[in-house]
């Protein structure tokens, strides 16, 4: 159970006992509890709690600090294995979820969101980190792809239960955070007690590192942070606040986006492997800007609910190419930085997201469609960045204007 076992040798266990399947059921783990508490979260806080938008801002800046704290991950595999990390990870998440409803106040709901947050974030961080280095170069983005529609699938469970049942039994918030929750806990804690512990083919250097050769890869992920921010936090407050949209009104919604994903994600990472990341980032980025750029017209000049609806769904589906910026790293990356790069992108991932969304929330509260015009404009600078990803991305060849440096040793 609690053997190493190289990756090469995992060959020989049984189908379900793999490195692969396990992956996909830790895709299937997380969401439940994550979107679970994502569906009713803005009709919570503001039932519960009478939030606005400043609050709904504070909250998330709350949220986004253990990310920002990412890279201590670095410190804390020196002790624990990172499979172990991620596994105990998703308990602390599937807890924290299960008794979100038992602080219906300001503060406690912040308390027990850090705390579920740092589950989130450690998980995420190393599962991005476990994914790289499980999944060969040649069929990582279509297997990045299936990851991704497996956790559609988890989340369209959710999600529906929650509309089947919300009105009919009369469910209360406590009783949707507990099963989600504990269903989390108990998924995470087979996972750990069911699995070898799987070594890959190389050892991760332990200590933070950062690489010239990788400043791209590091913009693109500060932009695609604070670019984020404003679509999780902003874009299902405004269906709640603007259109009173109820629990199960933006879960169907939310249901509509995870049926799309699961029939376009594993198309998305053939798109990928097929037209590279280059392309694939530009043709994101570009589709963001226009996305963000309407949400600002919804407010400004009194577009409906179908068009907010429909940006919705479309937000999500570009959103799901950022695979494309894993596998650019995955290409350019020595194999041994993959763990401690991983946790450091997170945390420059998430340095925009501590302070954006209360300084947002409060230029929110002025100008709503003011913030959606600030997301379009980050959308722009990401689709400038994107260009400069070479056609070819590999050691050496990490931007365009690598071919024009002298050879030298990667730093």
């Amino acid at each position: 159970m609690f053997r190493p076992l190289a990756l090469e040798d995992a060959r020989a266990l049984p189908f379900w006992r793999r490195p692969e399947t396990l992956l996909f059921v830790m895709a299937l783990c997380m969401p439940i509890a994550f979107n679970a508490w994502s569906a009713l979260l803005n009709n919570f806080v503001i039932e519960a709690a009478s939030f606005d938008g400043a609050d709904i801002g504070l909250l998330h800046t709350v949220r986004e600090i253990p990310g920002f704290l990412a890279v201590g991950v670095i410190a804390v595999i020196l002790f624990v294995r990172e499979q172990v990390l991620g596994m105990i990870s998703l308990m602390m998440l599937g807890l924290a979820t299960a008794v979100t409803a038992w602080f219906p106040s300001l503060g406690g709901i912040l308390t027990i969101t850090l705390l579920s947050s740092i589950g989130f974030h450690y998980y995420e961080t190393v599962n991005q980190s476990l994914q790289l280095q499980w999944l060969p170069k040649d069929r990582a983005p279509q297997m990045l792809g299936w990851l991704v529609a497996a956790g559609s699938a988890s989340t369209l469970v959710v999600y529906g239960l929650i509309v089947l049942l919300w009105e009919p039994l009369g469910l209360s918030y406590n009783q949707v955070f507990m099963a989600a929750g504990g269903a989390t806990v108990l998924i995470a804690l087979f996972c750990l007690l069911a699995y070898p512990q799987f070594d890959s083919p190389t050892q991760q250097t332990k200590k933070l590192i950062l690489r010239r050769r990788y400043w791209l890869y590091y913009a693109l992920q500060f932009m695609a942070g604070a670019r984020r921010q404003i679509f999780v936090v902003f874009a299902g407050f405004m269906m709640v606040e603007r259109f009173g949209f109820e629990v199960h009104e933006v879960t169907s919604l939310f249901l509509i986006n995870l049926v799309i994903n699961m029939l376009a994600a594993p198309l998305l990472g053939r798109f990928v492997a097929h037209f590279g990341e280059r392309r694939t980032l530009i043709f994101e980025y570009a589709g963001l800007a226009l996305v963000f750029a309407l949400y600002g017209g919804i407010y400004w000049f009194g577009w409906g609910v179908v068009l907010a609806a429909t940006l919705y769904v479309v937000d999500h589906v570009l959103f799901a190419l950022a695979l494309a910026l894993k596998t650019y790293f995955q290409k350019i990356a020595d194999p041994a930085d993959i763990a401690p790069t991983a946790a450091v992108a997170f945390t420059i991932n998430h340095i925009a997201a501590v302070f954006l969304p209360a300084l947002l929330g409060l230029l929110w509260v002025i100008s709503p469609g003011a913030v959606f015009a600030l997301a379009a404009a980050m959308a722009l600078i990401s689709l400038a960045l994107s260009c400069l990803i070479p056609r070819h991305p590999e050691p050496g060849n990490e931007t365009i204007f690598a071919k024009y440096a002298s050879r030298a040793p990667a730093e």
